[in-house]
This record gives C-alpha cells, sequence and structure tokens, in this order.
C-alpha cells in the first residue's frame, strides 16, 4: 500500500521533484560557499532527505488520499469502524502510521532531543494543520488521523533513539565523516534500486 503510494507519487510528480531538488541544492550550496561553512555530504543529503520526504507527505495527504466522507472529532471513533487486517484498516490507520514514522525520525534528528514531548507537540500541530488544511480544500477533517500520526511520529523518535545507542557504542574509526558520507550513499543506493526493480517487476508482471 505505501509502496504503491510513493510509486504513483514519483511517477506522478517527477519534473516537479527534479526542479525542487536542483533548486534547493544549487541555494544551499551557494549559502555554504557564500558563507565559508564547511560541507558536509551526509548531513546535506539528509536535509535533502527531510525536504523532500515532506513535499511528499503533504502531496499525499492533501491531493492523492482523497476522502470525502463526513468530519470526525470524536477520538478512536473511525479506528473502531474498520475491521483488523481488513484494507480498510491496512490503508486508513496503519497508512497513517507508517507515513509520519519518518517524520518522527527526521525531527529527532534535527532537534537532537531524547525527550519525546518535543516530537509529540511537532507531530501534533503538524497533523492539525495539515487536518484543517484538508478541510480548507473541501476534505475532511479526523481527529484519528492526528492520533495515528502522533503514534507514527513517536515510533520514529524510537528509531531513531536505537540507531542513537547504536552509533554511541560504535568504535570512533566508525564515526569519521567520509564513514557516515559512504553508509548514507549506499542506503539511497539501495532506495533507489529498490524502487526501479520494484517498478519494473510491476510491470513484467
Amino acid at each position: 500500500m505505501v509502496q504503491d503510494t510513493l510509486i504513483s507519487v514519483f511517477e506522478n510528480n517527477y519534473p516537479m521533484i527534479i526542479i525542487f531538488t536542483v533548486v534547493i541544492v544549487t541555494i544551499r550550496l551557494a549559502y555554504l560557499l557564500s558563507r565559508k561553512i564547511k560541507f558536509e555530504l551526509y548531513r546535506e543529503l539528509f536535509m535533502l532527505a527531510f525536504l523532500l520526504y515532506s513535499l511528499i507527505l503533504f502531496y499525499v495527504v492533501t491531493f492523492q488520499d482523497v476522502n470525502y466522507g463526513t468530519n470526525n472529532f470524536i477520538p478512536f471513533k473511525e479506528i473502531m469502524r474498520y475491521e483488523f487486517g481488513s484494507s480498510f484498516f491496512i490503508h486508513n490507520v496503519l497508512g497513517n502510521i507508517l507515513l509520519f514514522i519518518p517524520f518522527g525520525f527526521f525531527v529527532s534528528f534535527i532537534l537532537k532531543t531524547k525527550k519525546p514531548s518535543y516530537i509529540i507537540i511537532v507531530t501534533f500541530i503538524t497533523s492539525l494543520v495539515i487536518e484543517f488544511t484538508q478541510l480548507l480544500i473541501g476534505r475532511t477533517f479526523d481527529v484519528d488521523d492526528v492520533l495515528l500520526n502522533i503514534i507514527g511520529g513517536f515510533l520514529g523518535y524510537l528509531v531513531y533513539l536505537v540507531i542513537q545507542v547504536i552509533y554511541d557504542k560504535l568504535p570512533d574509526v566508525l564515526k569519521k565523516t567520509w564513514i557516515k558520507n559512504i553508509v548514507l550513499i549506499l542506503i539511497i543506493i539501495a532506495i533507489i534500486v529498490l524502487y526501479f526493480s520494484t517498478t519494473l517487476w510491476g510491470i513484467l508482471r
């Protein structure tokens, strides 16, 4: 479900994504050069990934994931309506959680905090803005989406904590910048290969 959504987003919006990426990278490089700030590839790639993720997330929740039902201001009302394991449960419950796990991870990395309250507040405000925006464009407001997004953000925070604990226990040689650069590049290559192999498999199938 999430995989199909991402494939659809990239197929329909790759010109916008390419233009956005080139513009942001150009401005960022110009800023670093003009301020004579040290360039760290892994950090720049990570921040670019966060911006692209945010762009895709907001596109999905405002344009692609369309729902023209009725507004829901009662917590757990919609969640309890779906049968566990059904397609509606996977799409509306698990989908909302999974979409915000990267958000919680990115925000935790940026804030460098081990206090979950900050992540919960940021996720709550972001999700609330999304829901009110949906209301303004003729969609629906669902308080359960806010709750599920907060759960996703918190899980992303836990992922960050686990990675941070593992990182702290690594030997100093593995904490060098060039190692971080290589690891992040390999992750990006793996994601690209996985995306194209999945798309090709879908076409051949």
